[in-house]
């Protein structure tokens, strides 16, 4: 095998450590009056693809939300209350196998709009506690608005 150019392995910590990425200018134009821009995560060619990866999301959060509003306030008090285990044992099933499909979706619009790992893992306890999955695809739709705008004003592309 030939001998390679540690900038040309990406296994190579030098590949990723190369001293003039920093001095190099983003793709696009840059914003009018901001003398040193970051380019945004979002490409102007992916932004249907992140707003179909947020509806997703978002149908997902509210369905597990739900689901988990009837376990804790329905089915647990009826369960233990009234000796009826049907709708614990068939809305338990639901909320899990629904809850990892929420998860999915997180992730799939986390890597699309950029997320860190801490956002991801929030939202993954958030599908656990009653109604918090609200919250965070409120946070989490409001994020994904503002990196499309900024992705839209940093390229001038319109809506």
């Amino acid at each position: 095998m030939p001998d390679q150019h540690p900038m040309d392995d990406v296994t190579s910590d030098d590949f990723y450590d190369d001293p003039g990425a920093a001095s190099r200018q983003p793709l696009g134009p840059p914003p009018a009056g901001d003398a040193d821009p970051e380019e945004p995560w979002i490409a102007p060619e992916e932004i249907a693809s992140v707003r179909g990866a947020l509806l997703r999301y978002r149908v997902m959060a509210y369905v597990v939300g739900t689901l988990l509003i009837v376990l804790v306030c329905v089915a647990m008090p009826l369960k233990y209350a009234a000796d009826m285990p049907q709708m614990v044992n068939v809305v338990g099933v639901a909320h899990g196998w629904l809850y990892a499909l929420l998860l999915v979706t997180a992730y799939m619009l986390g890597r699309k709009a950029g997320w860190p790992l801490t956002r991801l893992l929030l939202i993954a306890l958030a599908g656990t506690v009653p109604f918090l999955s609200f919250v965070a695809e409120h946070y989490a739709r409001k994020d994904v608005h503002r990196r499309i705008a900024e992705t839209q004003e940093y390229y001038g592309t319109g809506a």
